[in-house]
């Protein structure tokens, strides 16, 4: 590009606001075969200054430039110069004279690929009667449209579109709109659309290829489908009925209809994230789409329905009301994280679906603790970067502060005007990165209130929030508010609770039910009291949980020993709920992970505190299912006897092999049920070695014969439990061969055993150019660092991997790269602080072999 011409347009994060598209006439004819596609687009414009020069974006396009012209009223303007600036991702077209202010049409035509990077206009193959069939699928979000066609790539250029598909008549042609007109023309068929709302570029969609569907209509005649793979038509069937009960959900929630005539939920075989959605036409991957009676888990019905209630609320917040630019992603992301579990609470109220809202707010929380953090609203200089916020900050933390707004304001008062300082509160949450940590401390009939931001890698730093802080002393009657808005505060608890003294056996919970999106740090006095109401279930479910995850977060940043950690712990052995239950599972295998590198002189003892600890919910639930049980018991037994596994409970990981292989002479036996399937591969591969590779073998023939995608993610899944790394490296290369889809690689180097580190490690760098050039700017190329890079545990190993990337460096990996290091170095200086700690062996030991 001729830089010194074109150098004010050059290096900026936005496009030049002298033009703004109005309407898009989009036309697309994609070769299946070929993999490449042909197109042309007629943008009516509002040229609202005078402007030689029009800019819109375009990537991996070629733009025939005798093609281009701009048409007004009176004449028709042909482009002296069309200049392609790739690093930008925008084309400048320059006329001889100005363009005059008012509406004119842009004309182009242009070609491009069906990439294989699931981003842009992309490829995607099925498998019909043993026969590999490319389709057509698109994923624009956030700034992919571009690689499809020129266009005005920002969310605010709101404009219509009227598109026009030329495809094989053979297959299925689905996009945002109905169909007005389809005409046939021997092999060809060419479908054209309603024109559609003004909607942004990110939310157009374009899926083509061979489908079945079921459908249903709503009370008010929107017609919903959902397409999936020829013959699996009745997987669709549950997600299809949540969806109708859905958006008449969010139609009372929000007083506002669904706003398209047809609502369309296409499950893609190659798929990078979860789903997307696209408005009337939203996308899946199959496994977050189609349930299986017989073939899937209860977990993916609980994904399903929360994913399918996340994209429909974004047909409201987000497609019909779209936020001006990328740095408020988290009104999106986060809007439609919280209000999905209000859907999803409303319509199977028995999975109890708040309380599993707190993983949403641990992850949240467990980001934020970094340095390398970002506040939820964060400035965007470059395309690239967009990519990296759609993380744990924008979605999770976002939904999290909205659920502490609400819980603040009360139901009602949150959907209406509420009179309080909503801004300003809402300020401190969204325009600083991090959160607090409030230190509670009772003396002298006081509760003493002090706030420090909370950090995982360093001591507290210094920001401060107003924060809604709720509590209540020894029964939930007693519970009370207050905005915390200085560093400290002290509150008599007889003013604060109506207490008239704090008695000896009285406990105090701060961010009741988990609400307040803060860390809680009791004194020792106030933690021995919360470890004896938790053993005498005096706390709800959410309290419960949130004084465990508080704790583990503590100890991690070294705030608080892993002694006391386990001493806490020790209190949870006649737990039954399942997200607290999952909760811990989830600890206890980070602190094994931890113990091994720090104190591996005490694995075997920790391991078996925690058999110990599980034992009485596993034998509660047992193997089988039982008729009539609950869907969170369905859930809870898969999760406890994988961890009994994981801890090498001899007794679990025999009956686990027992079961595997009635399983291989049987595929449709009752012992392995779909709850059950992880738990016998993953334990099947701990006990693979070279010598001893049948398990490994096995389950390389059951991926190999399976056309189920749960199946196969599940195989990928236990695949690096192996403990023999030059197992681990043949699996590694394996992930990469053409037998495996690129978007489900992740999922087997994403669950490597800690004797696979190193290899993996070295696996990634040595395929490093690969997986770049196989992903390009996506989401997983993130995946694959953070993985790979965050378990590690020593300060060298941190600095190796920073020379490592120095000269490899991208701006789409920045930030997951510096985030995954810091994690490095917060894991070495908590091996080094349970080094230090001179009780753990004698608590260790206590807690393994205490009878109760």
């Amino acid at each position: 590009m001729e830089t010194k011409k074109y150098q004010e347009f050059t290096g900026q994060p936005r496009l030049p606001e002298f033009a703004v598209p109005r309407r898009y006439d989009l036309y697309l004819k994609p070769d299946l075969d070929a993999c490449k596609f042909s197109g042309a687009v007629q943008i009516t414009v509002d040229v609202v200054s005078a402007t030689k020069y029009l800019v819109l974006n375009a990537a991996e396009l070629s733009v025939d430039s005798k093609s281009v012209h701009f048409k007004t009223p009176t004449k028709v303007m042909e482009a002296a110069a069309v200049e392609m600036c790739e690093e930008d991702e925008i084309a400048v077209i320059e006329f001889v004279e100005s363009l005059p202010v008012g509406e004119g049409v842009l004309s182009m035509s242009f070609e491009g690929t069906l990439n294989d990077q699931m981003n842009g206009f992309y490829r995607s193959v099925d498998e019909h009667n043993g026969v590999k069939k490319n389709m057509a699928v698109t994923q624009f979000e956030p700034a992919n449209a571009r690689r499809c066609f020129p266009c005005w790539d920002e969310p605010a250029c709101k404009a219509t579109f009227k598109i026009t598909l030329e495809v094989p008549s053979e297959l299925v042609a689905l996009s945002n709109m109905p169909v007005v007109e389809e005409k046939v023309d021997g092999n060809l068929k060419r479908v054209s659309y309603q024109e559609s709302p003004i909607m942004s570029t990110y939310l157009v969609a374009v899926v083509v290829g061979l489908f079945d569907y079921v459908e249903d209509q709503t009370p008010d005649g929107i017609a919903v489908r959902v397409y999936c793979k020829v013959g699996k038509a009745d997987q669709g069937k549950f997600a299809l009925d949540v969806a109708v009960k859905t958006l008449g959900i969010y139609k009372e929630y929000f007083a506002v209809p669904y706003s398209l005539p047809k609502l369309d939920m296409v499950a893609i075989p190659d798929f990078a994230g979860g789903a997307m959605e696209n408005y009337g036409l939203v996308t899946y991957r199959e496994t977050v789409l189609l349930y299986d009676e017989e073939h899937s888990a209860a977990a993916e019905k609980q994904t399903i329905a929360t994913v399918l209630a996340h994209e429909l609320a974004h047909q409201w917040f987000g497609n019909l009301v779209t936020m001006e630019w990328w740095t408020d992603l988290w009104l999106n992301e986060g809007f439609a994280s919280w209000i999905s579990y209000l859907a999803v609470d409303s319509l199977f109220p028995d999975w109890q679906i708040w309380t599993q809202f707190l993983d949403e707010s641990s992850e949240g929380l467990c980001l934020d603790g970094l340095l390398e953090s970002h506040p939820i609203e964060v400035d965007i200089n470059h395309a690239a970067e967009i990519n990296e916020i759609f993380d744990a900050i924008s979605s999770r933390k976002g939904a999290s502060v909205i659920r502490m707004l609400q819980s603040y304001l009360g139901a009602e008062c949150f959907q209406e005007e509420s009179g309080e300082p909503v801004s300003k509160l809402m300020n401190s949450w969204t325009k600083q990165k991090g959160y607090p940590v409030i230190f509670v401390k009772l003396q002298d009939q006081k509760l003493e209130f002090e706030q420090s931001q909370f950090s995982l890698g360093c001591p507290p730093g210094d920001g401060q929030w107003i924060v809604p802080v709720t509590l209540c002393c020894g029964a939930y009657e007693t519970r009370r508010n207050f905005l915390l808005q200085a560093k400290s505060e002290m509150h008599d608890i007889k003013d604060l609770l109506g207490a008239s003294i704090f008695k000896s056996n009285s406990w105090v919970k701060v961010n009741v039910d988990q609400t307040g999106f803060y860390r809680v740090k009791y004194d020792e006095d106030l933690l021995m009291r919360l470890r004896y109401a938790i053993e005498k279930n005096y706390l709800s479910t959410m309290d419960r949980y949130g004084i465990l995850d508080d704790s583990y977060a503590l100890s991690e940043a070294c705030h608080q020993s892993l002694a006391s950690l386990l001493a806490l712990m020790g209190a949870y052995k006649q737990e039954n709920d399942y997200a607290v239950l999952s909760n811990l599972i989830s600890i206890s295998r980070k602190v094994v992970r931890i113990t091994a590198d720090a104190a591996p002189e005490l694995l075997d003892d920790i391991k078996l505190f925690f058999i110990n600890l599980f034992q009485y919910s596993a034998e509660r639930l047992g193997w089988d299912p039982k008729p009539g049980e609950s869907h969170l018991d369905a859930m809870l037994r898969g999760e406890l006897l994988n961890a009994l596994s994981f801890f090498e409970h001899e007794e679990t990981q025999k009956e686990a092999i027992r079961r595997f292989h009635i399983f291989l002479d049987d595929r449709n036996t009752p012992v392995l049920p779909p709850d059950l399937r992880r738990v016998a591969y993953v334990t099947v591969m701990m006990k693979v070695t070279k010598s001893n590779r049948v398990g490994y073998d096995s389950l390389l023939r059951i991926y190999r014969e399976s056309d189920i995608s749960l199946e196969k993610i599940w195989i990928l899944d236990s695949l690096g439990s192996c403990k023999d790394p030059e197992i681990i490296d043949e699996m590694l290369n394996f992930l990469l061969s053409s037998e495996v889809r690129s978007q489900d690689v992740i999922c087997g180097v994403g669950r490597v055993s800690r004797e696979g580190r190193e290899t993996t490690w070295k696996w990634l760098k040595e395929n490093w150019d690969q997986i770049v050039e196989t992903y390009g700017a996506g989401f997983l190329v993130m995946g694959f660092i953070v993985s790979v890079v965050s378990p590690f545990s020593t300060h060298e190993k941190a600095t190796e991997v920073e020379e490592f990337f120095a000269s490899r460096m991208k701006p789409f990996i920045v930030r997951s790269l510096k985030q995954s290091i810091e994690r490095v170095h917060i894991n070495a200086r908590w091996v080094q602080s349970i080094r230090n700690e001179k009780e753990l062996a004698h608590v260790v030991k206590e807690l393994a072999y205490r009878k109760d």
